[in-house]
Formats: C-alpha cells, structure tokens, sequence
C-alpha cells in the first residue's frame, strides 16, 4: 500500500530544510562552542592541520602514557580483590583489626583508590585542556 492511497495515513511529517534548532530560546546572539554542532564546528578551525601538528600529537601522546597505564592499574587492583579471595582465602581472612580481616579491607580501599585516581585524572587533564586551548588557538581564523 502507498502512503496516500485512502488506506494508510499520509506521513504528517512536512519536508523542510529547516535545522534541527528550531527553538533557540530567544537568543539573538551566536551559539557558545559547547552547543554547535559538528556543521558549526568544521568552520572554526582547519582540524586536518590540527592533526597533523607536533603539539597536538605530542598532547595526544600524553594522554595515552596517563590513561593506559591508569586504567591497567584499575582493572589489576579491581580484579585483584576476587583473585585473592578466591584464590588465597587463608591470607585474606586474616583479622587485621578487630573483625576486620583483610578481605574487607582490601575492598574498602576500592573506594580510596578509585577517588585517589579520580583526582589525579582531573589534575592532569586539566593540563590537557589548557595544552589543548592553545593548539586550537595557534589555528585559529
């Protein structure tokens, strides 16, 4: 059946090139960087330049020697816990303190290490921003 023929509704959606922010909210002046799609984005810099420069490859190698080594570290520590566990019961029920036995223990500082590596990943990155704002604004129009 065709869309139109009496059987089947015809499609209400109308065919417009309208963008897709229809309501802006009444904001008369340019969109901030964090709202502009990718279409307003390909005009702000030359991104295949970008790419190429050393200091942006030099930011990017940054990053990855940060985060492989820091997400390794994760996953080892955090599948550390059901190793040991599972695998060395007599060490890990072990009372340390009170009732305390070092499986609990080593499940508590889970919690330490994930903020201590949450807060080491936000002053570093913050880094990375800054180096990144100045990449970007060597290349600016």
């Amino acid at each position: 059946m065709a869309a139109g023929d009496g059987n089947t509704p015809r499609d209400p959606t109308p065919i417009v090139g309208a963008q897709t922010d229809v309501a802006p909210l009444g904001r008369s002046a340019a969109k901030p960087p964090h709202e502009r799609t990718a279409d307003e984005e390909r005009k702000v810099a030359d991104w295949n330049a970008i790419y190429a420069a050393p200091a942006f490859q030099a930011l990017l190698k940054a990053k990855r020697r940060f985060i492989i080594p820091a997400t390794i570290f994760f996953v080892i520590y955090y599948f550390a816990l059901p190793y040991l566990v599972g695998y060395h019961t007599e060490m890990m029920q072990r009372k340390v303190w009170g009732e305390m036995n070092w499986a609990y223990l080593f499940a508590l500082s889970q919690f330490f290490m994930a903020w201590i590596l949450a807060g080491f990943y936000v002053v570093v990155a913050a880094g990375w921003d800054r180096k990144a704002a100045a990449v970007l604004a060597s290349f600016r129009k």
